[in-house]
């Protein structure tokens, strides 16, 4: 817990940065837009439409649009900005349809008086009608206060550093402290925004300046020291840290720790991590530049950035064309090969395995009506999948999307018959799971690689040969030790690198 509690300020700081400039700007863009449709009826229909549409999509699509979006337009497409930008979308309906709501509720005999003694536009705006339509308004604001400090959890995965990057890494490194550490704290920060924002409310409504002025000074406080530390990068004299990226699994961590700390030894240069990336959002930020090193695999590159649909089984062949792919289409190098494989692996509890008599994928076929099949976010819509569904004629009684660290527990518990497996995984050996042989070669090499951006590889020449040391480094059994310990031990992945390189460095 104490290590988990160490993040709190690094995490809750960049929370509340998300936080209180996604509703500021939300407000800023919400308000005037509402003040000019109860002006203007005829805007009401598709402005109040338009703002209900962005509402309905899935907020972490939201989030995930704004990657390809900016990228295209060249703009930092992961991180502090994507996020940003979507919860500030996220957070306009609530505080525009109560501020319309608000206005429009205004006694019709107030406003003919306001007229009446002479009153303009805008004094009726200022002295009548937003006084009387502050409490509706308030009630908005609130709304998407909780709404937005809620949906910032949800940032980890394109990039933002927020209290959701306890929630995600927890779950998958089954760190049930760290996900409550993140739940507490958001929880905490949304009642406070919460309180602040109903103190102001109360205060305006009883005639209480001092609870204004309190709320009032605490929330500016708030938004200076968002301010400062968001700004205090732009001032800094400290070099530029190496940003290492992982994915959202926990052979991704390791690796990611065991990079930032090798990096740090091997040059001295400052590092960071952006952990709990989606495949192509951890691929784009390195073309971009936006992080500068990552762990992909052959056979993801070979099969879902290549589009390859026939299967090499030559992994030094597949190895040559995957480096030419990404150096001539992506500019991006391949520093090292660790030395392990990482494939995707259809598993089954031993004992149903026996049981059924399977040792192969395609003695699954005649089963297959009867039978479920769990996969991580990605696995179905991969062309692995597809690949195996194929090449095998597989039909399954049902197929299940679920994170990566619930499927092993799904399987162990007998809600599926079948799962996605990592064959570096140690909870295949915790959880007594057989790997069936993948006998047509429907699934391609997955060797480990360590990607680098072409900007890394250009102005830091040193660690770019620091990371060359790392070739051939690490094999499966090490792997495997190493992921066993995280999710089955419950060993911090930052420990378990730390462990390995020690015994690294006691080698050379």
């Amino acid at each position: 817990m104490s290590a988990q509690l160490a993040l709190l300020p690094e995490y809750l700081t960049a929370h509340v940065q998300l936080t209180l400039l996604a509703l500021l700007c939300s407000a800023a863009l919400s308000l005037p837009l509402g003040v000019a449709v109860t002006r203007v009826r005829w805007l009401e229909q598709p402005v109040l439409g338009l703002a209900g549409v962005i509402q309905t999509i899935p907020s972490l699509a939201l989030l995930a649009a704004m990657v390809p979006l900016l990228a295209s337009m060249r703009l930092q497409s992961i991180g502090f900005l994507p996020a940003f930008i979507g919860l500030t979308l996220y957070g306009v309906l609530p505080i525009l349809r109560n501020t319309v709501t608000g206005i429009a509720g205004v006694d019709p005999a107030l406003q003919e008086a306001a007229r009446g003694v002479g009153m303009t536009p805008r004094q009726r705006l200022w002295r009548v009608e937003l006084p009387l339509a502050l409490p509706v308004i308030i009630a908005g604001l609130r709304t998407a206060t909780v709404w937005t400090v809620g949906i910032a959890t949800l940032s980890t995965p394109i990039g933002a550093t927020s209290l959701g990057n306890y929630i995600f890494s927890g779950l998958q490194t089954r760190n049930y402290a760290a996900v409550l550490v993140g739940c507490v704290a958001s929880a905490g920060l949304a009642m406070l925004l919460d309180g602040l924002v109903r103190m102001v409310e109360v205060g305006l409504r009883t005639r209480r300046r001092r609870l204004v002025g309190v709320a009032a000074t605490i929330t500016v406080g708030l938004y200076v020291y968002a301010a400062v530390t968001l700004a205090a990068p732009l001032f800094s004299n400290a070099d530029r840290p190496v940003m290492i990226g992982a994915k959202g699994f926990t052979e991704q961590y390791i690796l990611a720790s065991l990079l930032d700390q090798w990096v740090e030894r091997e040059t001295g240069r400052p590092t960071a991590q952006r952990q709990s990336l989606g495949s192509t959002v951890a691929f784009d930020a390195l073309a971009a530049g936006d992080i500068d090193i990552y762990v992909d695999y052959s056979g993801t590159v070979w099969a879902h950035l290549m589009g390859r649909t026939t299967v090499g089984s030559d992994r030094e062949a597949v190895l040559a064309e995957v480096r030419a792919f990404l150096a001539d289409e992506h500019d991006i190098h391949v520093a090292a090969t660790l030395g392990f494989e990482n494939a995707y692996a259809v598993a089954i509890r031993a004992t149903q395995a026996e049981a059924m008599g399977l040792t192969r994928i395609s003695d699954l076929v005649p089963f297959g009506p009867t039978l479920s099949m769990a996969g991580d976010f990605e696995f179905f819509s991969r062309q692995e999948w597809v690949s195996i569904r194929d090449t095998y004629g597989l039909t399954l009684s049902n197929q299940r999307t679920m994170d990566a660290a619930l499927m092993y527990e799904a399987i162990a518990e007998g809600a599926v018959d079948l799962i996605s497996a990592y064959t570096t995984d140690g909870r295949i050996a915790a959880y007594d799971l057989r790997v069936l042989e993948d006998d047509r070669g429907a699934i391609p090499p997955y060797d480990a690689v360590v990607l680098v951006s072409a900007r890394l590889a250009r102005e830091w020449p040193d660690v770019l040969a620091a990371l060359g040391r790392l070739e051939g480094t690490i094999d499966v059994e090490s792997m495997r030790s190493m992921n066993l310990r995280v999710d089955v031990e419950g060993v911090d992945p930052s420990a378990v690198a730390a462990a390995f390189i020690a015994t690294l460095a006691d080698t050379r």
